[in-house]
């Protein structure tokens, strides 16, 4: 493996033009700067943050278009996450747009919504994470996130905590673009201060909306 360096710029110039020549003769002719400028760049940083965040993995760069109508065969962004548990983690992505951070659950089984809604509403846990949620908004992050049109069933509208309610899954992120420390080493010192800063969210999560 080897040692950080830095996401080089060329990666987000890959994925500028994989956006216009979306197939499999391009990939091919252009796989090797997916592993040198993308993949390797992202294992050896994965590396790094692993320690500190939990088991890490890159996504599959090949889209599933079973059931798509779009048949483009390969994702325009590359993802990763350091698993706290099943669905529970912090996340980053690169594509042209540039680098997104982020975390918190994405998984909902009945068993996990019914946890969290019973965390939500009760005046303890629940007042924590209104308290979570709106600290992780005040430090720049976009709260996310499945979310039902209404307060679910068997909860009262006036709820003081209606809108929590109403996630189905609960998570943060921030767009930062092509920041200039992104292609330097010290980009995992700036990737992980703010997974630190999800890292209450995360935690929430992991312990009450978790299997």
């Amino acid at each position: 493996m080897t040692t950080f360096q830095g996401i080089p710029a060329g990666a987000f110039g890959f994925y500028e033009e994989l956006q216009d020549n979306n197939n499999r003769q391009w990939w091919q002719e252009h796989k090797a700067g997916y592993q040198s400028l993308v993949k390797e760049p992202l294992a050896a940083l994965l590396a790094e943050l692993e320690p500190r965040f939990g088991p890490a993995k890159l996504f599959r760069p090949n889209r599933d278009i079973r059931f798509s109508e779009d048949k483009s065969p390969y994702k325009t962004a590359q993802g990763a996450v350091a698993s706290v548990q099943e669905g529970v983690g912090y996340y980053l992505q690169i594509s042209a747009d540039g680098l997104l951070v982020g975390g918190g659950y994405h998984s909902h089984t009945p068993a996990q919504l019914a946890r969290y809604r019973n965390s939500v509403d009760a005046s303890g846990t629940g007042e924590a994470l209104r308290h979570i949620v709106e600290n992780v908004a005040a430090a720049g992050f976009s709260v996310e996130g499945e979310k039902l049109k209404t307060v679910p069933r068997g909860y009262d509208r006036g709820h003081p905590r209606a809108e929590l309610l109403k996630h189905k899954s609960l998570s943060a992120g921030v767009h930062l673009g092509r920041p200039e420390w992104l292609a330097t080493a010290g980009a995992a010192h700036e990737i992980a201060e703010l997974w630190e800063d999800l890292r209450p969210l995360v935690d929430w999560v992991s312990r009450h909306a978790a299997p």
